[in-house]
């Protein structure tokens, strides 16, 4: 075997010694691990640990036992406040708190790659890429389908810069959902965000699925936070079915994980639809739901000591919020697109729930879905009246806007005569407008209406909307 010559090896130490010396130049600071001294309800206090809110560490109890993810959430003074994505069964105190760093490239000549050197990214790095689509995962990007393990994916940060609210591209093209109400009455707009309004029962989660199968999207993203665990099945087989699923990313962080990794599971499908969007794809972003998003919030500040407000909400619960939402929508000009739609829990059917309140004002309009209609078996149960597309008027041409606009004023005159004509003091002729809103009342409702099986385009659903309103 030949030997290296001389001058070549002299090379080599030089540059090897060039580069200690530079980072010896630079102070780098050590490593520090904690100690867990307290567990309260849902929280960990560890001393000696110092690393930004948001970082990620290590709880190591028993050796015998795998370390508990936990991540930053406060702190006060030298006493870190941890929140775990796991059980803490056979936690004791003392146990090991390490601050976790990104794993490094083997060790090679370079300033970059030397394994000794203190990662500043403590971030939470999860799997993006193409290989997500047709999965199903947890809010650690874990897969549930049992269908082996990832493919076509690299981890990358959970924490991407905001988009300039003046480099964003507006809202000016269409978007046909494939449900005839919303095409005609509530037209959508590419890059929106709209909130679905609704108590429990009232088939969100079927409109929500015929959204996924018929809308026209690259990348369809679902994110199921806060829900029962048997929803998650039914939900895809059932509603989004394989052809759904097909072009589908399902993040599931059910009702039983703990308040962190709901948050976790709603972030990291926002997360995965930047991904998509910032490769040019336009995508739809279906979250279920925003309430329980605001709820896992509630746990966490209130666990560590933040006074509630309005109904128990603390104040970080309505900051959130648009911190969330304002991460979807359009990139700039010529770049992808997040279309999102957020389901609203309205607690006892409430629409002044100060979650659904909030939400109202951060979000391009609203669509709510009334029990009356859902028990009357009109389905979909989108109350057209209390709806609204704050964008219809931007992506809609002006006779569809005509078109809608009698259609809404038909449906508001037998609303408020509904009494009177169940009560036959209806008399024809005495009232015009009223007698035409009549007439035009059963195409409207028929309009309205709409098998879950059944997709409508945009231009079957103006079409249906303009022989609605004729006389």
């Amino acid at each position: 075997m030949a030997s290296t010559p001389a001058p070549e090896r002299g090379a080599r130490w030089q540059r090897y010694l060039a580069d200690i010396e530079n980072y010896a130049s630079v102070p780098q600071p050590l490593e520090m691990q904690g100690t867990l001294v307290r567990v309260t309800g849902l929280v960990l206090e560890a001393a000696g640990v110092r690393v930004p809110v948001g970082s990620v560490c290590d709880v190591s109890g028993s050796p015998n036992e795998p370390p508990v993810t936990a991540e930053v959430v406060g702190f006060d003074g030298d006493r870190a406040f941890l929140m775990p994505t796991g059980e803490l069964h056979g936690m004791a105190s003392g146990a090991r708190v390490m601050p976790r760093a990104l794993p490094h490239l083997p060790p090679q000549f370079g300033v970059e790659n030397h394994p000794w050197r203190r990662s500043e990214d403590r971030g939470l790095h999860l799997p993006m890429g193409a290989g997500l689509l047709g999965r199903v995962v947890d809010a650690h990007g874990r897969p549930l389908d049992r269908l082996g393990p990832l493919h076509d994916v690299r981890d990358e940060p959970m924490t991407r810069r905001s988009i300039n609210a003046m480099e964003r591209d507006p809202v000016r093209t269409p978007l046909d959902t494939g449900v005839r109400a919303i095409n005609s009455m509530l037209t959508v707009g590419r890059g929106q965000r709209i909130g679905l309004f609704a108590g429990t029962g009232v088939g969100k989660s079927v409109l929500m699925g015929m959204m996924a199968r018929y809308t026209q999207a690259d990348v369809i993203v679902v994110g199921l936070i806060g829900e029962r665990g048997r929803e998650v099945k039914e939900f895809i087989e059932d509603i989004l079915g394989e052809d759904g699923l097909a072009r589908s990313v399902v993040v599931a962080a059910p009702a039983d994980a703990p308040p962190l990794v709901r948050m976790q599971g709603a972030n990291y499908a926002t997360a995965v639809a930047e991904h998509f969007r910032d490769r040019g794809q336009h995508v739809l972003l279906l979250m279920d739901s925003l309430t329980r998003f605001a709820m896992a919030q509630r746990e966490i500040a209130l666990a560590i000591g933040e006074p509630p407000a309005t109904r128990g909400y603390p104040p970080s619960c309505f900051a959130k919020l648009p911190q969330l939402v304002e991460r979807s929508g359009n990139a700039g000009a010529g770049g992808g697109s997040i279309t999102a739609f957020y389901t609203v829990l309205t607690e006892g059917d409430d629409p002044q729930d100060p979650i659904a309140d909030a939400a109202r004002g951060i979000l391009d309009g609203h669509i709510v879905l009334s029990r009356e209609l859902a028990e009357s078996g009109h389905f979909p149960a989108i109350d057209v009246e209390k709806s609204i597309s704050r964008v219809m008027t931007s992506v809609a041409p002006r006779d569809h806007l005509a078109a809608a606009r009698i259609a809404r004023q038909a449906l508001s005159k037998v609303t408020k005569a509904r009494d009177l004509i169940q009560l036959g003091a209806y008399t024809p002729g005495a009232d015009p407008e009223l007698d035409a809103a009549v007439k035009m009342s059963p195409k409207l409702t028929a309009l309205l209406q709409q098998d879950m099986h059944e997709r409508a385009t945009m231009a079957e659903s103006k079409h249906q909307l303009t022989k609605a309103i004729q006389l």
